[in-house]
C-alpha cells in the first residue's frame, strides 16, 4: 500500500488482492501470480497446528544503495517479504519482488512491497524492520530488486528474502507433536466476556485455521480498561488468493508477523475473507478485549477487522461487507457500542491520519464507532475503494433493515382497485436488501396489531381476516434491536357472499370462438374471457364464478389454471392432462376486473368453461349449508331414480329438495359430486335443473372403460336436477355435499 509520509508506511498488516476474486488470468493482467484453486486447503479440513517454515535468501549489495536477489529457484512457498536486522532502519526508495508460479511457471510483473512502521506492537526487543507482506499463491521462484533514493544511499545491512510457506496440515503437528497452546494462555483460565446485544458469528478459531501456538510464548495482552470503544477496518497487501486457501493464508501472515516481524502474535483481531468467512486472528479470545497491533497509536482502546484483498481499485464484496458488519456489531455490542455512533479514542502517538488532521499523544479525538485504518494513521489503507463502503458497513451493523417492502399479496386475496380483497385467508411476501444474517425476524400486523412472527429468513406469512378493511404492514427486526415497517398494504374482506345459481351455458369455446378467438391455447398460452355482464350474471357486484372447465384435443402433457384477469398467477392448477385426454373439472375463480385467465402450461389443447353461478355481496342471493357427503343417487342399485345403466341420449332425474337432510322449501342449488362408471363408450353427461331447456354444457367427458368424477354445483328447479348422457351407456352416481338456501 503507498504511504504519504515517513510515519505512514504501516499501511496494511497483510496481504491484498482483487476484490471480485480475480482467477489467474486477472491475476497475471495486474502483473501477479495467481492463487491455485485451493492448493493449500488441506489445513482447513481439520483441528490443529499447522507446522509452517519461513524461507531466508540473503540479498546481495550491488553498491549505489541497491541490492538484490537474483531471479532464482527456491523451496516452495505462498507468501514473501523482505525484512532486515535494524527495526528502525529506514529505506526510502522502491523495494520490489516478483514470482514463478508453481502451477504454470510464469513469472508474476513487480511488486511493489512497502516498509513498515516499527513499534506497532510496542517495543519489541527482537523486532526486525520489514516490509508488509504479500501473498503470492503457491511459488516456487523468486527475485528481488531494492533502491534507495535517499542521499546517503546507504541500504540497511542484512537485507534478507523472507518465504513464508504455510504448509498443507500433513505435518507432524497434526498428530500433537506441537502443543496446542502455550502455557501462558490457557483459555480455560479466561471468564468469559461479557454478552453482546447481537449474536456473536461463526468464527474460523485459531485451531481450526491451524494456529502453531508454540510460536505464541507469551500469551495475550488485554485493553487497559477492558472495553472496545472502536473497530478499524483495514485491508490487507496485494495478491490473488482463492476462499479454499483463505486459512493459509492467514497461516502466513501468523508466521511472517511473529518469525520475521518480531511481534508477540498475528497483529489483527479478526480477518475476513472474500468469501464472508471469519477468522480469529490475535490470541486471547473471540469474546475477549485483546489488544492487537493494527492502528499505530490507537490499538488500546479498539479492535480490529482486515478484509484480505486489495481494495484501491474495486470494492470488497458484499459477503465480506456483511461479514464485517456482523463481527463488528458483535464486538461494539459486548460494550454497549452503537455501530452507527461515534466515541472518542485517547492518541497514544503524535502523528497525523491519511486526512491531514493531527493528533497529539495523550489527547482525545472523536471517531466513528466503525472506521478506516486512514481515520487514524496516515495510509490509504483500507484502500480507496473500501473506505467509500464503510458507511454501508455501518448500516448493516447497526440496522434498521433496509430496501423492506412488500412484493405481492395472496393466500386467497386478489387486486382491486383499492388494493387488494379477500374471503378471509391471505398470505404476504416480502423482500428486503439486508442480508438474512442481520435479521432477528419479521412480524406480520394487521391494524398495527401482530398476528404472526417469524424467522429472519422466511419472506413470506400468512394470516385469515374477519370482515372488513384492514391495513397490512411487515415489521422487521435487525439483529441490533432497530425495527422497520413497510408501508401499508390494504385488504378488504367482503361482508359473506350470496350464491346465485344460474342454468348452466357456454361461456367460452376455443374451438368455435366463443368467448375468445378461435384457436387451441398452445405452450404459455394465456386466453381471458369476459364473464359478467351477459348470460345472467351482472355486469356489478361479482366476486367470483362457477365455472366447469373442460379441456379437449390435448396434445400432450400439461396443466390448466384459472385466475383472476390482472393478477399475478400462482402456481395452483385446476386440470392436469396428457395426450388425448378430455378431463373436466369444477372452478370457483375470483372476477377481476369483470374477466377470469386461463393458462395453459404446455403442449397444445382448446378449453370450453360453462357457468353454473356466481357469488355477489350485493343483491339477493343463496347461502351455502355443508351437508355429508351423503350418496342420493346411483343407478346402479336403484338409489334415487330406477336400477339401469343410463343409455345414449338418456335422462334421469332426482328430487333433492326434501329428502336427505335437504330442506323442501328454499334450496336454490346443491353441490354434487357426480361419478360416471361402467361407460361403453365415448360420452358427456350434463347436470341441469329439472324442467329447463338443456344447454350444450357438460360436466363430465368420458370414454370406454374410464371411472370419472367431478364436483356440480346445479340450480335446483321444482325439487329435482336432471342428469344427461349423450351416447353409450354408462352408471351415474351423485353424493350431496351441500346446498344452497335463501
Amino acid at each position: 500500500m503507498a504511504v504519504a509520509t515517513a510515519l505512514g508506511v504501516v499501511a496494511v498488516l497483510g496481504f491484498q488482492n482483487a476484490a471480485s476474486g480475480a482467477g489467474a488470468g486477472e491475476a497475471r493482467a495486474e502483473g501477479r501470480p495467481a492463487a491455485g484453486a485451493g492448493a493449500y486447503a488441506a489445513a482447513a479440513d481439520e483441528d490443529g497446528p499447522v507446522r509452517s517454515e519461513v524461507h531466508k535468501l540473503a540479498l546481495k549489495s550491488e553498491g549505489h544503495g541497491e541490492a538484490g536477489l537474483a531471479r532464482r529457484t527456491t523451496e516452495p512457498f505462498g507468501m514473501l517479504g523482505v525484512s532486515w536486522p535494524d527495526a528502525d532502519a529506514k529505506i526510502e526508495g522502491t523495494i520490489e519482488a516478483r514470482t514463478r508460479s508453481a502451477e504454470t511457471g510464469e513469472w508474476s510483473d513487480w511488486i511493489a512491497l512497502e516498509p513498515y512502521l516499527p513499534g506497532l506492537d510496542g517495543e519489541r526487543p527482537a523486532e526486525r524492520g520489514s516490509t508488509e507482506p504479500v501473498w503470492v499463491g503457491r511459488s516456487d521462484g523468486a527475485e528481488v530488486r531494492v533502491s534507495d533514493t535517499a542521499a546517503s544511499g546507504a541500504l540497511p545491512a542484512g537485507l534478507r528474502l523472507d518465504m513464508i510457506d504455510p504448509g498443507t496440515g500433513r505435518s507432524a503437528a497434526r498428530s500433537g507433536a506441537a502443543k496446542a497452546e502455550p502455557a501462558a494462555f490457557a483459555s480455560s483460565a479466561i471468564d468469559p466476556g461479557p454478552p453482546s446485544t447481537v449474536p456473536q458469528p461463526p468464527v474460523v478459531s485459531r485451531a481450526q485455521w491451524g494456529a502453531d501456538e508454540s510460536l505464541n510464548d507469551e500469551g495475550p495482552i488485554y485493553l487497559e480498561n477492558g472495553v472496545i470503544k472502536a473497530v478499524f477496518v483495514h485491508h490487507t497487501t496485494d495478491g490473488a488468493y482463492n476462499c479454499a486457501d483463505s486459512a493459509a493464508v492467514v497461516r502466513a501472515l501468523h508466521v511472517y508477523h511473529v518469525k520475521t516481524n518480531g511481534w508477540r502474535d498475528l497483529g489483527y483481531n479478526f480477518l475476513v475473507d472474500k468469501c464472508g468467512t471469519i477468522f480469529e486472528g490475535r490470541q486471547g479470545g473471540i469474546d475477549q478485549p485483546v489488544m492487537g497491533a493494527h492502528t499505530y497509536g490507537f490499538n488500546s482502546e479498539s479492535t480490529s477487522v482486515a478484509i484480505i484483498g486489495d481494495y484501491t481499485k474495486a470494492g470488497a464484496s458484499n459477503a465480506a461487507l456483511e461479514a464485517t458488519a456482523r463481527v463488528a456489531a458483535y464486538k461494539l455490542g459486548q460494550y454497549g457500542g452503537d455501530p452507527a455512533g461515534s466515541t472518542t479514542l485517547v492518541a497514544g502517538a503524535t502523528q497525523k491520519n491519511y486526512a491531514g488532521k493531527d493528533f497529539v499523544a495523550g489527547q482525545s479525538y472523536s471517531f466513528s464507532r466503525i472506521s478506516g485504518h486512514r481515520d487514524g494513521f496516515n495510509t490509504e489503507c483500507p484502500g480507496m475503494k473500501l473506505y467509500p463502503q464503510l458507511p454501508d458497513i455501518r448500516t448493516l451493523a447497526a440496522g434498521p433493515v433496509q430496501g423492506l417492502k412488500v412484493t405481492s399479496v395472496g393466500g386467497g386475496a386478489f387486486p382491486v382497485d383499492s388494493g387488494y380483497e379477500t374471503p378471509g385467508p391471505v398470505s404476504v411476501n416480502w423482500s428486503t436488501t439486508t442480508p438474512t444474517s442481520l435479521i432477528s425476524g419479521f412480524e406480520l400486523l394487521v391494524d398495527g396489531q401482530k398476528v404472526a412472527g417469524v424467522a429472519g429468513k422466511a419472506r413470506t406469512a400468512s394470516t385469515t381476516l374477519v370482515p372488513g378493511s384492514h391495513k397490512i404492514t411487515v415489521k422487521a427486526v435487525h439483529q441490533s434491536g432497530r425495527s422497520t415497517v413497510t408501508t401499508a398494504v390494504n385488504v378488504s374482506v367482503p361482508s359473506p357472499k350470496k350464491f346465485v345459481p344460474v342454468t348452466p351455458q357456454r361461456l367460452m369455446d376455443t374451438r368455435t370462438g366463443l368467448g375468445v378467438p378461435k384457436a387451441p391455447v398452445g405452450p404459455k398460452g394465456v386466453v381471458t374471457l369476459q364473464v359478467t355482464g351477459a348470460n345472467g350474471i351482472p355486469a356489478t357486484g361479482v366476486g367470483a364464478v362457477v365455472l366447469n372447465v373442460t379441456a379437449a384435443n390435448v396434445t400432450g402433457t400439461s396443466y390448466v389454471s384459472v385466475y383472476p384477469d390482472g393478477t399475478t398467477r400462482t402456481s395452483a392448477s385446476n386440470l392436469n392432462v396428457v395426450k388425448g385426454q378430455v378431463v373436466a373439472n369444477l372452478v370457483v375463480v375470483p372476477v377481476v376486473n369483470g374477466r377470469v385467465s386461463f393458462y395453459n402450461n404446455a403442449a397444445g389443447l382448446d378449453l370450453i368453461a360453462d357457468v353454473t353461478g356466481y357469488f355477489t355481496s350485493v343483491g339477493e342471493g343463496a347461502s351455502h349449508v355443508n351437508l355429508g357427503p351423503k350418496r342420493v343417487m346411483d343407478t346402479r342399485t336403484g338409489l334415487g331414480v330406477p336400477k339401469a345403466p343410463l343409455g345414449a341420449k338418456g335422462v334421469v332425474t332426482l328430487q333433492v329438495a326434501g329428502v336427505d337432510g335437504v330442506p323442501a322449501e328454499g334450496v336454490t342449488a346443491v353441490v354434487l359430486n357426480v361419478t360416471a362408471a361402467n361407460v361403453t363408450g365415448t360420452s358427456y353427461v350434463s347436470v341441469y335443473p329439472d324442467g329447463t331447456t338443456r344447454t350444450s354444457a357438460s360436466n363430465l367427458n368420458v370414454v370406454k372403460g374410464q371411472v370419472v368424477p367431478n364436483l356440480v354445483i346445479v340450480p335446483v328447479v321444482n325439487g329435482r336436477v336432471s342428469f344427461y348422457n349423450n351416447a353409450a351407456g354408462l352408471d351415474l352416481i351423485a353424493d350431496i355435499t351441500g346446498y344452497f338456501r335463501k
